[in-house]
């Protein structure tokens, strides 16, 4: 007999529920590096140093590690030509370029929202540490 936690999503993925499958989904789509290579790879297919220096600040161990986490789940293809050189490529599958398409409204919306989130977040910086600073006093 199947556990709970198998049965969780059996009929319809719950990506909330810590339990289901589909949340590793989310946490892949969710992680640091994978929305930046989502919208790197939207320009066409590049090589692993180009995404480097077009992604500034992503180490090789992140970019291989989160390429072979889109790969394993059908959202980036890996393609090795056997030059000399060798040369290996990554560019989105179908599915991956339906995921992109989300990526870069995001990315959209960063750049429409950038001056409020930036205005707010130093407001929320100024008012919190005054706080501290009034109970550090106090205290």
């Amino acid at each position: 007999m199947a556990r709970q936690s198998e049965m969780v999503g059996a009929n319809k993925p719950e990506p909330l529920n810590a339990h289901c499958r589909s949340r590793e989904i989310l946490e892949l789509i969710g992680g640091k590096w994978s929305l930046l290579i989502l919208c790197l790879l939207k320009a066409g297919p590049m090589r692993t140093g180009l995404m480097m220096r077009r992604g500034q600040g992503i180490s090789q161990k992140m970019l291989t590690q989160t390429l072979r986490e889109l790969e394993r789940a059908g959202v980036v293809e890996r393609r090795s030509y056997h030059e000399v050189p060798p040369r290996v490529e990554y560019s989105l599958t179908p599915l991956g370029e339906t995921l992109s398409v989300l990526a870069l409204q995001i990315e959209h919306w960063i750049v429409e929202n950038y001056e409020q989130v930036i205005a707010t977040q130093a407001l929320f910086d100024t008012l919190h540490s005054e706080d501290t600073y009034a109970k550090n006093v106090k205290g």
